[in-house]
């Protein structure tokens, strides 16, 4: 890939890089450690909670390139969101000793956002792109010699005075994150070197993450209110932390700040959240496909518009954790709701095909 300008240009872009550097952030002194989901950011593998294939992998793969005297290889996290992937990225920092860039793909609109991130990159370096598969064409592009061959090809001139310039960049290492493998083109996939899915997390783990987190926060909770928190935090890290901070309200309020079990239970039921961890959405999306459609299948685009929601919030918020929970069902013709779903709900028949047929 190229990018076509006149020398004048050329000189000023660079120029423009010097001087609007990116800030390099490190994983332990970032500035706005004092923001709620800063401060609690494990920043080793030793406070890192879950995905324990996961880590094993990783401490082998940074212990080895140590050795090597070498950056990391590419790697590139997917999953659902909130299950820590940018932490892990600064814990990958932490443990290599270097520093670490934060970017997004929607930031980098035009070529020079990019250039002028990777121009100011150091040995060894990591870049972290989240929501990488919403990178425009030509940014991909760009990328693809800078991760091979960590050299940018630049073209300077018009016309017969065109020349051609590779520009050498020091080696680094770059983590790219996103929800949506399948988005990503072949080759942007193919050229990183570590490839690995993010789980959801167990209760057990989740209920560790709670404890932690209040500890952080100087929150009393005991063990069977973290597990109480645990059980409706959708298998996800991001959401435990969140309901933690709303339990603490309320236990502040109606029980000198103590979380057990029956505040725990009582603060989420006022927040509607049931102990499947499903909220108002959640239920209102299975009761449509129940009520009106018999049980589906019906199409995403038919519930999206019959509960007044976008089609993109119910399949990047609500159906994964469904899924996952195996209270709905995708098919070829559309949505489906399990028999489980029938149970959780209270309904006790499942119509398929106009014919009541009896669950129990």
């Amino acid at each position: 890939m190229s990018i076509i300008s006149d020398d004048n240009e050329f000189q000023t872009n660079v120029h423009e890089v010097k001087a609007k550097k990116n800030p390099v952030t490190k994983p332990e002194k970032i500035e706005c450690d004092r923001n709620f989901e800063n401060c609690i950011r494990p920043k080793s593998f030793d406070s890192y909670i879950g995905q324990s294939a996961l880590k094993d992998t990783l401490k082998i793969t940074i212990e080895a390139a140590k050795k090597r005297e070498q950056p990391l290889d590419h790697l590139l996290f997917y999953g659902p969101p909130g299950l820590g992937k940018t932490t892990l990225a600064g814990v990958i920092a932490q443990e290599m000793g270097v520093d670490l860039k934060i970017t997004s793909a929607p930031a980098l609109e035009r070529p020079r956002d990019i250039i002028g991130i990777l121009m100011s990159l150091k040995g060894n370096e990591i870049l972290f792109i989240d929501e990488i598969h919403r990178l425009n064409k030509v940014a991909e592009e760009i990328l693809y010699s800078a991760m091979e061959d960590f050299y940018l090809d630049m073209t300077t001139g018009k016309s017969q005075t065109v020349k051609t310039l590779r520009v050498p960049l020091p080696k680094f290492t770059l983590i790219g994150a996103t929800t949506k493998a399948g988005e990503l083109s072949g080759p942007l996939r193919d050229r990183f070197g570590i490839i690995h899915r993010l789980e959801f997390y167990t209760e057990k783990e989740l209920a560790q993450v709670i404890t932690r987190t209040a500890g952080i926060l100087n929150i009393e909770i005991d063990e069977k209110g973290a597990n109480a928190i645990a059980r409706r935090s959708r298998g996800t890290p991001r959401i435990a932390n969140r309901l933690v901070k709303r339990v603490s309200d309320y236990a502040i309020v109606k029980n000198n700040g103590k979380i057990n079990e029956d505040i725990a239970n009582t603060a989420l039921d006022i927040l509607k959240i049931d102990e499947f961890g499903l909220d108002t959405t959640d239920r209102s999306l299975l009761r449509l496909i129940i009520e009106k459609y018999d049980g589906g299948p019906v199409g995403i685009e038919t519930i999206a518009a019959a509960i007044g929601e976008d089609v993109r919030t119910l399949e990047d918020v609500c159906e994964p954790y469904l899924l996952q929970s195996g209270l709905l069902q995708r098919t070829p013709r559309g949505r489906k709701v399990s028999p489980a779903a029938y149970r959780h709900l209270n309904y006790h028949t499942l119509k398929q095909n106009s014919n009541q047929q009896t669950l129990f």
